[in-house]
C-alpha cells in the first residue's frame, strides 16, 4: 500500500511595504526567492497581491511543501526582503499629501466603522506601516468571495499562475508604458471573460455590469469617469472587435493555444480552470457569502457560479498588474461597448 503524502506546509504570509511601483521587487527579489525555493524542493505554492491598506504594500504568500520546510522558508524570505529594502529601498513617503487622503478615502468606503478601530492611528486616521519594512501576517483566505475550501484550493492554483504570468510579462514587456500596460490588460481581461461567459450578449451585459459595479462601489470618489469614455470606446472598438472573434474562434475550436504569445498560455489556462470550477458547483462544492453578508449560499448552477467567479479572478490579475480601478473600469466598458457593435455587425 502507497503511504499518504505528507500534508504541505502551513501558508505563509508577508506583508512588504515598498511605496513605489512594485516592478523592481517582484523582479529582482520576488522572482528570484521563489525560484531558489522552488529548486530547493521547498516550496508548494505562492502568489501575490497588491493592496493599499495602512499604506500600499505587496502581499506575498507562500506555501512550503511541509512542515519542516516552514522555518528555511520564513528565514530566506526575511532575508531576502532585508537586502532588497536595503539596495533598492522606495524613496516616497505616503505620509502627506494626495495619496493618504486617497487611501483613507477607500478606507472609509470599504470598512464599516466597527472594523476601522484596529487600523487608526491616534489622530483617528488610518494606521500607516513604515516604509520599506516588511512583516509576517496570518493568511486569511476570503472563503466567502471563493466559494469556500474547494474554491480557495482552487483560487491559490489559479492565482499562482497570474502571479508567475504577471511577474513574465513585467519582464518581457513594457508595462511602464500606459497604452502597453492598458492593451496587456484588455487582451487578458477578453480572454478570461471569453472562457467563463460563452455568449456575446451575455458577455456585453456582464461586463456593462462589470462597469456599473466599480461605479457604485466607490461613489463621489471621482475616480471612475463614464461620459469621457464613449469617445475612447469608439476610437478602439473595432480593433478589439477584432480580437474579441479571432479569441472565440480559438475557443470555440477547442484550439486556445492557437492565440499569439503569451494569450496561448493564458487562454489554456482560463479553459482550465472554467473546467475545474464547472466541476466544484456540480458537486455542490462551492459555497460563497450571501449577498447581504449575512449567510451562505451554495451555488450548483455551474453557469452562475462562473460569473461569480470571474470577477474577483479577473480583478486580481489587474490587480497584480498594477492597473488601476478607474483603468479596469474604463477597459470593461469599452470591452463591452465594442461587444455591441461586433454583434449588431456580425
Amino acid at each position: 500500500m502507497t503511504a499518504p503524502a505528507a500534508p504541505s506546509g502551513a501558508w505563509q504570509a508577508t506583508h512588504i511595504h515598498y511605496a513605489a511601483n512594485p516592478r523592481p521587487l517582484l523582479l529582482h527579489c520576488v522572482r528570484p526567492l521563489v525560484a531558489g525555493l522552488e529548486a530547493d524542493g521547498l516550496l508548494a505554492g505562492w502568489f501575490f497581491i497588491n493592496y493599499w491598506l495602512e499604506g500600499p504594500h505587496v502581499r506575498l504568500r507562500l506555501k512550503p511543501v511541509d512542515a519542516a520546510a516552514e522555518p528555511e522558508v520564513r528565514r530566506r524570505t526575511g532575508a531576502a526582503l532585508d537586502a532588497f529594502l536595503a539596495e533598492r529601498p522606495a524613496l516616497y513617503e505616503v505620509d502627506a499629501g494626495f495619496l493618504k487622503d486617497f487611501y483613507n478615502q477607500l478606507f472609509e468606503i470599504e470598512f464599516r466603522a466597527d472594523e476601522r478601530a484596529a487600523y487608526l492611528d491616534a489622530d483617528g486616521q488610518m494606521n500607516l506601516r513604515p516604509n520599506n519594512s516588511h512583516t509576517p501576517m496570518p493568511y486569511e483566505p476570503e472563503y466567502g468571495k471563493y466559494g469556500g475550501p474547494a474554491g480557495i484550493e482552487l483560487a491559490e492554483w489559479h492565482f499562482r499562475h497570474s502571479s508567475e504570468l504577471v511577474i513574465d510579462a513585467f519582464r518581457t514587456k513594457n508595462l511602464h508604458l500606459r497604452t502597453v500596460l492598458l492593451g496587456t490588460s484588455a487582451q487578458l481581461m477578453t480572454v478570461m471573460a471569453a472562457a467563463f461567459i460563452p455568449g456575446e450578449r451575455e458577455l456585453a451585459d456582464y461586463l456593462d455590469s462589470y462597469y456599473t459595479f466599480w461605479h457604485r462601489a466607490f461613489p463621489g470618489t471621482g475616480f471612475i469617469g463614464s461620459t469621457e469614455y464613449e469617445r475612447k470606446a469608439d476610437e478602439v472598438g473595432p480593433d478589439l472587435a477584432r480580437w474579441y472573434a479571432r479569441i472565440r474562434a480559438a475557443l470555440e475550436a477547442g484550439e486556445p493555444g492557437r492565440l499569439p504569445g503569451f494569450l496561448a498560455g493564458w487562454a489554456e489556462h482560463c479553459v482550465a480552470l472554467r473546467e475545474r470550477a464547472h466541476a466544484l458547483a456540480v458537486d455542490g462544492q462551492l459555497v460563497f457569502r450571501s449577498w447581504d453578508g449575512d449567510g451562505q449560499e451554495r451555488i450548483t448552477d455551474p453557469d452562475a457560479a462562473l460569473v461569480r467567479l470571474l470577477s474577483p479572478y479577473m480583478h486580481m490579475t489587474n490587480n497584480r498588474l498594477h492597473v488601476t480601478i478607474q483603468d479596469e473600469a474604463y477597459l470593461s466598458h469599452v470591452l463591452g461597448r465594442a461587444l455591441r457593435g461586433w454583434v449588431m455587425t456580425s
